[in-house]
């Protein structure tokens, strides 16, 4: 930010030197250092202040392009009914549909004949 040379500060020193004395010059460059200090602190609060408002900018846009695309997401692929009832796997469901279609009927073994199946009284 402010570009001092090497003999811009030399030129610096000796003019204060010659105006504040070497006697007074520790004291004073003290509360240079101190204002120094302070002024570093109030920018560095205020750098961070304002990242911090950029940062809560960025998350407010992200979280409306994410709300935009779940939106879109579900308009084009509607949830499906029976979800709900199939604890969420849809895909089961033509077989679930045909196990409970199937649910009367009893099961019978692939090389048993039915007349063998039937229980005797």
């Amino acid at each position: 930010m402010f570009d001092i040379a090497s003999s811009e500060l030399l030129l610096v020193v000796l003019v204060a030197l010659l105006v504040i004395g070497p006697k007074d010059l520790p004291k004073a460059l003290r509360v240079v250092g101190k204002w120094v200090g302070k002024a570093r602190g109030v920018a560095a609060h205020f750098r961070s202040g304002f990242d911090e408002m950029v940062r809560q900018s960025e998350l407010e846009e992200l979280e409306k392009k994410w709300k935009a695309e779940n939106e879109r997401i579900m308009r084009e692929h509607p949830a499906d009914p029976r979800a709900d009832v199939l604890g969420g796997d849809v895909a089961a469901a033509p077989a679930a549909e045909r196990a409970v279609a199937d649910a009367g009927q009893p099961e019978l073994p692939m090389d048993t004949p039915p007349a063998e199946a039937a229980p005797k009284a």
